[in-house]
């Protein structure tokens, strides 16, 4: 389909990007895809794009253009839904771009279309007649946000064959970004989404997108660097730009040195020196470019562009060099007659009374301003700069305050651009009027970031009084724990609390959401924690925000306070609430009252959790609803951790379902990293690690999610054997500043590290971590939390020597569950009091111990663990030579690589081969089977004392490739992966080393 952008004046060839534009094509022609275009400013990604959806080939499929500008508005996705308008530009001619529609138009009538389709009402009236009726309109903007961009994906698979392409998604927003995420991850069958951005200028360093995404395995996709030409492409892309013949070879190795290669750069320097007379040297041109100031990038080369315009079109640029996006042409009219002194006088002068579309035009034809869809502006922001920032410092804030005249006439009006222009303008109540405008709409539209984005900004102006800085911090620090905030932030509300003037009452919400917000978003629980209980003492006489606090102070997560500091914090918020008139707060601190009895594995709290369930019913007001919601989320990750799977996959679901009733669906990114803890558990592993990975891309951070799903890829790269990631996994899981990570999580990452620690022979280092956990566990004093972390700290105080100290955790374990619920601390019991048994040479009474620890396991739905408490078993009774415990422990090995612990089962094996017993085949024996030959465990024995393949072939009197093929076999018959596991060790397994 047609498109403005498709009409831009372009260099005549395409030079040097013959590779890259094969690339896209082959991309864009095997859909679902997706394809990443990057390079610096003016390297030539719009040109290679535009080529490529120009291409015979691609012209049968809809191409949708839309690029991102510099300035956002407060309305979200107005690239998408730019690129989208044009569906509805010409009907006809999207009956020629999709033959196969006979019905006439791209899009399937409204009626067939997925209703969810008429969610896009509202943004897209030009396709009205096309899209069905809107749907009732939803209470809470994430649950509106979800489904809009099941909208657009919608409406995009409707299309059929259709080309997107996004230029520029460096300059994006967060919503953009969002939704683009949202598409790629699952792109229609018949779409080809092409992106462009600027490495260098991403929001966040090497994601286009703002975080990692992963396409799924039927998706196309490429990612196409560009980089600056060589000097032999410059050369020919000179003589295209001139028309053809004969470039010199020193001019264009002089334009290659003065440009960089840069596509863009290159052009404008040629393009701005003068035409060499007919049959002239081109010596002259030489000269020219060596006089000429050749630009840092746009600077100079867009002061020459400048120069051969007449005055009107001079102030039709600088007006568009203001407004600073793409405008239309009465507003560049309008912002053309601002009043002007020193060097742009002469321009206004010029201008009066000319005609703004011949200025306009003239602009177009010298290649200093582009049309983009009816509107006008640069083609590239450091051309747009160049010219701004040449105007005299007066000329441009009157330029700004003309824009802010301007735009305030229009409705709606673009309070984001009203208030950069106000500030620009040198009008600072303005300026604050429209930021906190832009603000509230952006808060209206679900787009915190944008709404915190504005209100910082506004905060970082020390010219705000004290009332006016209190008051916007007041908003930010709502905004700000809500959404997904940054570092500085926090330090603008920081500097504000610390005002000694500010009422104790605004100075306690301030303290209080900025204590949330480490605590919550930023990892820094400590800080967090003395800012929110500084935030109670503040709130005397807010009781309902001082119940809030006091509640959060009363989750056991945080900190490493007893248990009964957290009893005392949650009696104190019952006080408080019973003062607030919001039932909500009642309800909040009544549902953290029951997670921390949970947490201490209450056995009545149950029934408590039911009653509170039953009050959300159908005639629940949505306050209700949503805090039940949450609860839930709360039960849920506290049931996984004490080992209540069953009721924590109820909880989770409930949670779910009381979310999706109220609209508030961004619930379920709380539960995730349950989920991810929960699969782990249930051993349901496939696709697991890139689940965990995928919740990292989406919470980019947000600590207790992060630390669930580092936990997970942890404990999988153990159970692989991949120690150095494992240990990488777990001390970001928290172990790593454990001052500063959820409790819970932190004693389960302690076991995973205790267990590694031990495989690789650092039996002090097993110990030290041990002692810290176990001094974690006693502190608290919530022993339902040490299921995780109690086998493997027993196994390494054993192994240490220290049976004693062992014995004497596992009795305080046994009396810190006593009478309560707690059943993976319960089953985790009995594995220790196994490992003592074994450590005191008891082995009969470790079977037993064992064989009660398998049972709790297997009760529990934890096979991995249930596995490794049954290979205890195996390993107590295999000196004795059985032949059905040694077809067991085969058999178990079988298992554990099912389950994907190759690891576990490597070392079954190992323990068959070092016990000296023999399995019965199961296939017939054939040679040495699954055994090492002779000259095999010779290889193996120089593989594991880290000779290379040559020395072992100098040894060995081999050839190389003989060596490598004994090595292959090694590493296929001890079931391992890599070199470095041939020798394998048995001290992650539950038996203590003897001795």
């Amino acid at each position: 389909m047609s498109s403005p952008a498709l009409r831009m004046p372009e260099v005549p060839v395409l030079v040097g990007r013959t590779g890259e534009l094969d690339a896209l094509i082959d991309a864009v022609l095997h859909p679902p895809a997706v394809a990443l275009v990057e390079g610096e400013a003016g390297i030539g990604k719009t040109r290679l794009i535009h080529e490529a959806v120009r291409n015979p080939a691609v012209r049968d499929r809809v191409i949708l253009l839309g690029s991102c500008h510099p300035l956002r508005e407060p309305f979200p996705y107005g690239p998408v839904f730019d690129l989208l308008r044009q569906l509805g530009d010409d009907p006809a001619e999207l009956i020629d771009r999709h033959p196969s529609n006979a019905r006439g138009s791209a899009l399937k009538p409204a009626r067939t279309l997925n209703p969810v389709c008429g969610a896009l009402r509202p943004y897209l009236p030009e396709l009205a007649a096309m899209l069905p009726p809107a749907p009732e309109p939803l209470h809470d903007p994430r649950a509106s946000r979800h489904r809009l961009f099941r909208a657009v994906r919608a409406l995009l698979e409707a299309v059929g064959p259709t080309v997107m392409v996004v230029e520029d998604l460096h300059w994006s927003d967060d919503g953009t970004r969002d939704l683009l995420r949202f598409l790629v991850a699952d792109p229609p069958p018949e779409l080809s989404v092409v992106l462009s951005y600027r490495r260098e200028d991403l929001a966040a360093p090497g994601l286009p997108l703002g975080s990692a995404y992963r396409s799924g395995p039927d998706v196309t996709a490429v990612l196409i660097p560009l980089y600056p030409l060589g000097l032999h492409e410059v050369r020919c892309l000179c003589a295209g730009i001139r028309g053809g013949g004969e470039v010199v070879g020193e001019f264009a190795a002089e334009v290659h040195r003065r440009t960089a290669g840069i596509p863009f750069v290159v052009e404008e320097v040629v393009r701005a020196l003068p035409e060499p007379a007919a049959g002239a040297e081109q010596d002259p041109e030489l000269a020219a470019l060596a006089e000429m100031a050749v630009p840092a990038l746009l600077q100079e080369a867009s002061a020459e562009q400048m120069s051969r315009l007449s005055p009107a079109a001079v102030a039709a640029v600088r007006a568009a060099s203001v407004l600073q996006t793409p405008s239309e042409e009465d507003v560049i009219a309008a912002v053309m007659q601002a009043p002007s002194v020193g060097a742009a006088a002469s321009a206004r002068a010029g201008a009066a009374g000319a005609d703004p579309a011949a200025a306009i035009g003239e602009a177009l034809d010298a290649h200093v301003l582009y049309e983009w869809d009816d509107r006008y502006g640069f083609r590239h922001a450091l051309a747009q700069q160049a010219v701004y920032q040449s105007l005299p410092g007066q000329d441009r804030r009157r330029l700004h305050g003309q824009v802010v005249d301007v735009l305030q006439r229009r409705d709606p009006q673009p309070l984001r651009h009203l208030a950069h222009h106000a500030r620009m303008a040198g009008r600072p109540a303005l300026w604050r009027q429209y930021a906190e405008a832009a603000a509230a709409a952006a808060r209206e539209m679900g787009d915190v970031a944008l709404a915190v984005e504005v209100l910082e900004e506004l905060l970082s102006d020390g010219r705000l009084g004290r009332d006016d800085r209190a008051r916007i911090a007041v908003e930010l620090s709502r905004d700000a724990v809500v959404g997904l905030s940054r570092t500085r932030v926090s330090g603008l509300l920081r500097s504000i609390v610390n005002d000694a003037q500010l009422p104790d009452g605004v100075r306690g919400e301030i303290r209080l959401n900025l204590g949330l917000l480490m605590s919550n978003q930023q990892g820094r629980y400590s800080e967090g924690r003395v800012d929110t209980e500084l935030a109670v003492e503040e709130l005397r006489d807010r009781p309902e925000l001082a119940a809030r606090g006091m509640a959060a102070l009363a989750m056991p997560s945080w900190g490493d306070h007893p248990h009964h500091v957290y009893q005392r914090w949650i009696e104190l918020a019952e006080e408080s609430s019973d003062r607030a008139a919001d039932p909500g707060v009642r309800i909040a601190v009544r549902a953290n009252r029951l997670s921390l009895m949970m947490s201490a594995g209450d056995p009545d709290v149950w029934h408590q959790v039911d009653a509170m369930i039953e009050a959300a019913g159908p005639g629940a007001a949505d306050g209700t609803t949503r805090q039940i919601a949450r609860a839930c989320c709360n039960f849920a990750d506290t049931a996984t951790v004490t080992g209540h799977y069953a009721e924590a996959r109820r909880l989770r679901e409930i949670g779910r379902r009381l979310a999706a009733r109220c609209g508030a669906s961004f619930f379920e990114g709380l539960v995730e990293g349950t989920s991810l803890r929960l699969d782990w558990y249930a051993g349901a592993w496939e696709g697991l690690a890139d689940r965990a990975r995928d919740t990292l891309d989406v919470v980019q951070g947000i600590s207790g999610i992060a630390a669930d799903a580092h936990l997970v890829l942890g404990f999988l790269a153990s159970a692989a054997g991949e120690w150095d990631t494992a240990a990488t996994e777990l001390d970001a899981a928290g172990l790593a500043d454990p001052a500063n990570a959820p409790a819970p999580i932190l004693a389960a990452a302690g076991g995973a590290k205790i267990r590694l620690l031990l495989a690789r022979g650092a039996v002090d280092a097993a110990r030290a971590e041990a002692n810290r956990g176990i001094e974690r566990i006693r502190r608290k004093a919530i022993w339902a939390w040490s299921g995780d972390l109690a086998p493997m700290a027993v196994r390494a105080l054993v192994n240490g020597g220290q049976v004693g100290p062992a014995e004497s955790f596992v009795a305080e374990l046994a009396d810190g569950i006593a009478g309560r619920d707690a059943p993976l601390a319960a089953a985790a019991l009995h594995a220790c009091r196994g490992i003592i048994a074994v450590a005191r040479g008891q082995h009969t009474e470790a079977v037993a111990a064992f064989t009660d620890a398998r049972a709790a396991y297997r009760d529990l739905d934890q096979p991995y663990m249930a596995a490794r408490i049954e290979e205890a078993i195996y390993r107590c009774q295999l000196p004795a030579g059985d032949e059905e415990v040694a077809h067991g422990l085969l058999m178990l090995a079988d298992r554990f690589a099912e389950l994907g612990a190759v690891r576990d089962a490597a070392r079954c094996r190992q323990a068959l081969r070092s016990n000296r017993v023999t399995p019965p085949s199961r296939r017939g024996r054939r040679g040495y089977g699954d055994e090492l030959s002779p000259r095999e465990r010779e290889v193996a024995r120089m593989v594991a004392t880290g000779h290379t393949n040559r020395e072992i072939a100098d040894v060995l009197y081999l050839s190389p490739r003989t060596v490598e093929q004994h090595v292959a076999r090694v590493l296929r018959k001890l079931n391992v992966s890599s070199r470095s596991e041939v020798s394998l060790s048995d001290n992650d397994s539950l038996i203590p080393s003897a001795g």
